[in-house]
């Protein structure tokens, strides 16, 4: 396979797998620890409305989703790669941390989860994905 070609699969291979984990860990770890009383947690304006309720453990699903994600699709993205393997793993990161900044903006989440998590689960895990992937030599 050219490696352009196999380097696009693999960066869309990174990106769906990451995403895909992002929203399985999201989905199976947030009703471990529960939201605030009279929150819809389908609904974004009721999380929205009921933020300032949150507590640190309501914070731990998403953050864990966001180095999940990061972490898989560059990890994936790294293994399938036929060059560039760093670039193209923090491109996956810069992929995730656009919604993530976005959501971050439009909820007026506490300062505290908005550094944590632009600050380590995006590129940092994906670094480490690269590096788990056996790229740094």
């Amino acid at each position: 396979m050219h490696p352009i070609i196999r380097n696009i699969a693999a960066f869309l291979i990174g990106f769906i797998v990451g995403g895909f984990l992002n929203w399985l860990t999201i989905t199976y770890l947030s009703p471990m620890f529960g939201v605030p009383e009279g929150v819809d947690p389908n609904d974004f304006d009721s999380i929205k409305a009921h933020i300032q309720q949150y507590e640190w453990k309501h914070f731990v699903a998403p953050f864990a989703a966001h180095c999940v994600g990061s972490l898989s699709g560059a990890f994936i993205c790294s293994k399938v790669a036929a060059k560039y393997h760093l670039g193209l793993s923090l491109g996956i990161a810069f992929l995730f941390i656009i919604p993530g900044a976005a959501m971050i903006a439009s909820l007026n989440s506490p300062m505290w989860f908005n550094v944590l998590d632009l600050v380590v689960a995006y590129f940092p895990m994906a670094y480490l994905g690269w590096v788990l992937a056996g790229m740094k030599k």
